[in-house]
């Protein structure tokens, strides 16, 4: 095991290379760069702009300096902890960043919760108790689910309660909050705001749980060692519980690698939609207006908890699954 631990990590290392090198070179891709567009926009709002601040600007920032040498400034920030400039919000990244990046992971992280929690008794149900009532009525919700896009849904909500209530759902605290230190009675306020915006997010995602850990449960329960435990009078949970529900988690336990990095991106549509302070819209924003520091720390991040996420999906299957050998590619 530890040779594996090994392994694997030292494989990271170049894969991370890789990775910020696509990113650089993606982010540069476009014609231009932050400056110029900025100057652009300015122009055509009719206001005068001194070119001797541009190329000023341009100096302090290193955007006159061939691409490698802007990457290879870049990454060593990057390893020192500075995540660099922002050109849009005029301010070190690290404090853009600041309370969204919290407010993203506590969003995130209740909706995790929230879709696990509610779609494992739900899945685990339908499977045992195959085509009951309940199983076809779960059957129709998880449908209805998948099918309904969280932004709609956001809208829906957004709408009936305004119409019906006359209140605003959106935002994740009271207006008096916003841009304050953190309080007790500003985390009492995002606690009464966060139930609206985890349920958006987390409804498909329960939906589409509940259907693959059903099919997935499914599927073992009608394999031969499973009718063998029966035969032998093993305790209907004891045999659900030690082999069938733990190889149906193979899936959900691959998937930490796509969770981690959703914990910063959020969701996009329905933060825009809902407006909530996320870090999703910002990222956006920093692509569209091309702020290539804080846009690149953004997706450098989340490739990092990916290959992390990935990672520790790999340990845990392996410990989990008693079918998966470290070795067993070789062996033959």
């Amino acid at each position: 095991m530890f040779r594996y631990l090994v392994q694997r990590l030292l494989v990271m290392i170049p894969t991370l290379i890789l990775i910020s090198i696509a990113i650089f070179v993606i982010i540069q891709a476009p014609p231009g760069d932050f400056l110029e567009t900025y100057l652009a926009e300015l122009q055509s709002q009719g206001e005068a702009v001194d070119p001797a601040k541009i190329e000023f600007l341009r100096r302090t920032y290193g955007l006159d300096q061939p691409i490698h040498v802007q990457y290879l400034k870049w990454v060593g920030g990057l390893l020192q902890g500075d995540l660099g400039y922002s050109f849009e919000h005029s301010m070190p990244v690290n404090e853009v960043v600041g309370d969204r990046l919290a407010l993203t992971v506590v969003v995130s992280l209740a909706s995790i919760l929230f879709v696990w929690v509610i779609s494992f008794p739900i899945a685990i149900y339908s499977a045992v108790r195959q085509y009951s009532v309940g199983d076809y009525l779960f059957t129709f919700l998880g449908y209805i689910g998948l099918a309904t896009p969280s932004f709609l849904l956001a809208l829906i909500l957004l709408y009936l309660a305004q119409v019906y209530f006359g209140v605003s759902i959106g935002g994740l605290m009271d207006p008096q909050f916003e841009g304050q230190p953190w309080s007790w009675d500003k985390m009492q306020s995002i606690l009464a705001h966060l139930w609206i915006p985890v349920l958006v997010i987390g409804l498909p995602g329960t939906a589409g749980m509940i259907r693959r850990l059903r099919a997935n449960l499914l599927d073992e329960l009608n394999k031969q060692y499973v009718t063998t435990g029966r035969a032998k009078g093993l305790p209907t949970g004891r045999l659900l519980v030690k082999y069938p529900l733990r190889i149906s988690l193979n899936p959900f336990i691959a998937d930490i690698g796509s969770l981690l990095p959703e914990l910063i991106s959020g969701s996009v549509i329905v933060s825009v939609v809902m407006s909530l302070p996320l870090t999703g819209p910002m990222l956006l924003s920093a692509l569209k207006s091309q702020d290539m520091y804080l846009a690149g720390s953004f997706l450098m991040f989340m490739a990092f908890l990916t290959v992390i996420g990935v990672f520790i999906s790999d340990i845990l299957l392996a410990l989990l699954d008693p079918r998966i050998r470290l070795g067993g590619g070789v062996a033959k």
